[in-house]
């Protein structure tokens, strides 16, 4: 078997449980060594963040400014909208029902009891500029090459951006099964392995049921605006939902997402600008997965937080997930620099952010192309009133 050639899903469920079983047998120089790695692991992704923030959300700013037009406002807008309410619903379903589920300040502890596995060493490796630099930097610069028609600039950020996609693609993705072995070795070995474990179970199924409920939500105002039953356009679009729980990624689905798009009614024209722009800019179910995951393990760590920081985070976050790169766990990469500077992840808590977000990759996309479809209803329908 090539491990290589394995989906990243299943690498980090493999890294999962060999951290567990390893972590109970091994000794503490190991979590030590494991640690360092992870220690240096960290400062390169701390380094990555505002290049990932620059090279990916600056020509995606300029792609949708390049192709002003009143369809085009409307999309970008309602993308927006979708991708918001399902953070903030993600926000009052999670408080609502992870208290059941969750035992509160249950890894308040875990720093202090792995302290005795320190990494041997560190390197520190500033990034060249902090979060909100860079995303204030990307929309300056991504709105000036729409503006002016920048061709040259427009091709360096373009090039950048496959610069830093083939970064993300052939150095941090392959790294962080290593990343997360390390992680959960460091919790087995200080003793906290059962409640992530039991957390993690009841994130997943619940953060399930939330995206199926997002999709009857979004597909009930599709049905309203074109006065047709939502449940059998949502039936339409399955296909799309089971080829992005195989595939994981959104691009790599837009062919199946177009096509039953249109078997639902909506007009070529209009599917074929919509569904792959709402590939790049709907991120309805990422949204909901990383607020959900964001406010279990802020229970589970004992952190404080209140609506009014939340809503800020969902509103940054669906900005700073524009165009992430599509390869599995893309949005979770572009979305650790508002996790640390807002909710004041650390390192090992993003990393624990990663592993929950990959393990559930596959369920967010499908949300993400499935609302696609619904949009495409409603821009059809506002469309057909010209």
């Amino acid at each position: 078997m090539n491990i290589k050639k394995l989906p990243l899903l299943v690498k980090v469920l493999i890294a999962i449980l060999v951290g567990i079983l390893l972590g109970l047998i091994v000794p503490g120089v190991a979590v030590r060594i494991m640690n360092t790695f992870n220690a240096l692991f960290d400062q390169l992704l701390k380094f990555m963040i505002p290049l990932i923030i620059i090279g990916l959300v600056t020509p995606a700013i300029a792609d949708v400014g390049d192709h002003a037009g009143r369809l085009l406002a409307i999309t970008v807008a309602l993308a927006y909208l979708f991708t918001i309410l399902s953070g903030l619903f993600s926000y009052g379903y999670s408080t609502a029902l992870f208290p059941y589920f969750i035992d509160e300040g249950s890894l308040s502890s875990l720093e202090e009891s792995g302290a005795a596995f320190a990494p041997y060493f560190s390197i520190s490796i500033p990034p060249l500029m902090d979060v909100m630099s860079s995303l204030v930097l990307s929309f300056i610069l991504g709105l000036g090459i729409a503006l002016f028609k920048s061709p040259s600039l427009k091709k360096g950020f373009d090039e950048l951006k496959d610069i830093i996609v083939m970064t993300i693609e052939n150095v941090i993705i392959p790294l962080l099964p290593i990343y997360i072995f390390g992680l959960f070795l460091d919790i087995t070995a200080s003793g906290k392995i059962a409640p992530v474990l039991k957390a993690f179970i009841a994130i997943v199924v619940l953060i399930f049921l939330m995206s199926i409920i997002v999709l009857i939500l979004q597909y009930c105002v599709a049905g309203i605006v074109t006065k047709r039953n939502p449940f059998k356009l949502l039936a339409g679009m399955l296909p799309a939902y089971f080829t992005a729980l195989g595939t994981s990624s959104s691009a790599a689905t837009i062919p199946v997402t177009l096509k039953r798009a249109v078997a639902n009614g909506v007009s070529e024209p209009v599917a074929c600008f919509v569904i792959p722009l709402c590939a790049t800019i709907h991120l309805s179910g990422s949204t909901l997965k990383i607020t959900a995951c964001a406010v279990a393990l802020m229970m589970m760590l004992g952190m404080p937080f209140n609506f009014g920081i939340f809503l800020g985070f969902i509103l940054m976050l669906g900005i700073t997930m524009v165009a992430a790169p599509g390869v599995p766990g893309g949005a979770i990469m572009a979305a650790l620099g508002v996790l640390g500077t807002i909710l004041g992840f650390d390192a090992q808590q993003q990393a624990m952010m990663i592993t929950l977000y990959i393990a559930m990759d596959s369920f967010g996309t499908a949300c993400n192309v499935t609302g696609d479809g619904a949009i495409a209803l409603i821009i059809d329908k506002i469309a057909s009133r010209k």
